[in-house]
């Protein structure tokens, strides 16, 4: 009774090993490996400009400030602010009655110095005709001499006076010392000026054509940049580079001007200032500029596309095609950059193709489809 009913599952129980049996004796089915599709260009020779850059500011070749040098009230301002005054452009002048009344009170003074002189002259002259008579003594000759030297002194002072008083007239006339930009006034009409008040600077006048460009060079490319310029001839200068906030390019170069005198030892650089024309005043001092200058050329330089470099933590990497298709990822030295390419010190050798696309899906040892990278063309979205 109990062999019957045990018979059924035993029996299903064989039948599924043997189904299970059967099916593992078949060998897997073989999955194709589809090989990536990558895009890749062969390792080129080119000459390479190196360049340096720096950060610098704009700064007039001559910077200057206009004080008052007599203390007065203001009347006028003859300039526009922001405008290119020249040298000698009357820019203010102060209330000059003041001055002019001193000078006639010095110029009086003077009238009566000589007028004492002149008659102490002739005083001197009468006493040395009658002294060979005996008619006066020589004491009193010597006398009439000492009021005479006296009296002359006293025109010289008189004299002196009247400059001062002149110069004091000629400065309520404040004109710029140098052709410029005219920075924006500091005083208005009616204020007190000159050294008895708090209102002594006026305002400030720029010459801006050609403009200076500071910047700060390590020792290192000081030495570098002298040398070349040594090189290129005592007169010729590296040809410098600037591009402004806007990160357009000054349309004219600039040259070395000259070094500081010693290097700053909290930053370790010394101070060089360059010239860039500015016919147009288009630059302006305390401006922002980037400056950099083409300091050598490396000849023949291996060079890739810079897509085809990519960047694991603080290494370089570049995807290598070998002839069977395998690839071979590599670490490499980078250099500098020239467009679109870039410059692999180390790493490549000339005429190996490197991936410019599709080389993160790729690893090491894999085996890839290999198709000819070209640049797209840029695609007009006009119409």
């Amino acid at each position: 009774m109990i062999n019957t009913l045990h018979l059924p599952a035993r029996f299903y129980l064989t039948l599924i090993c043997s189904l299970l049996l059967i099916d593992c004796s078949k060998p897997p089915e073989k999955v194709p490996v589809v090989e990536p599709v990558v895009k890749v260009t062969e390792v080129i020779q080119q000459d390479v400009a190196v360049f340096e850059e720096w950060v610098g500011t704009l700064d007039g070749m001559v910077n200057a400030t206009i004080n008052a040098q007599v203390t007065g009230y203001l009347i006028k301002q003859n300039y526009k602010e922001g405008d290119l005054v020249k040298k000698g452009q009357l820019l203010y002048e102060i209330d000059p009655r003041t001055f002019q009344a001193t000078l006639a009170q010095a110029k009086a003074n003077l009238a009566q110095q000589q007028a004492v002189l002149q008659t102490n002259q002739l005083a001197l002259d009468r006493i040395k005709r009658l002294l060979p008579e005996k008619a006066v003594s020589v004491r009193d000759r010597d006398n009439a001499a000492g009021a005479v030297a006296t009296a002359n002194a006293q025109v010289l002072a008189a004299q002196a006076a009247v400059t001062t008083a002149e110069l004091n007239l000629g400065f309520t006339k404040i004109t710029s010392p140098i052709t410029g930009v005219a920075g924006v006034s500091k005083t208005q009409l009616g204020d007190l000026v000159g050294s008895g008040s708090t209102n002594n600077e006026l305002t400030s006048v720029s010459q801006v054509d050609p403009i200076r460009a500071y910047m700060g060079l390590s020792e290192a490319q000081y030495l570098h940049f002298s040398e070349k310029r040594q090189q290129g001839g005592e007169h010729k200068s590296i040809p410098l580079e600037l591009t402004l906030a806007d990160n357009s390019i000054y349309p004219q170069s600039g040259t070395f001007f000259f070094a500081g005198r010693e290097v700053d030892v909290n930053t370790g650089t010394i101070k060089i200032a360059a010239l860039f024309p500015n016919a147009k005043n288009v630059l302006r001092p305390g401006m922002y500029a980037k400056i950099r200058a083409n300091i050598r050329t490396d000849v023949a330089a291996l060079v890739v596309p810079q897509q085809a470099v990519m960047t694991l933590q603080t290494n370089n990497q570049v995807a290598v095609v070998n002839a069977d298709n395998s690839v071979d990822i590599r670490t490499v030295k980078v250099g500098e950059t020239s467009g679109q390419m870039v410059v692999i010190k180390e790493g490549v050798k000339l005429g190996e193709k490197v991936i410019v696309e599709g080389g993160q899906k790729v690893r090491n040892g894999m085996k890839v489809k290999p198709e000819p990278f070209s640049e797209k063309p840029a695609t007009d979205k006009t119409g």
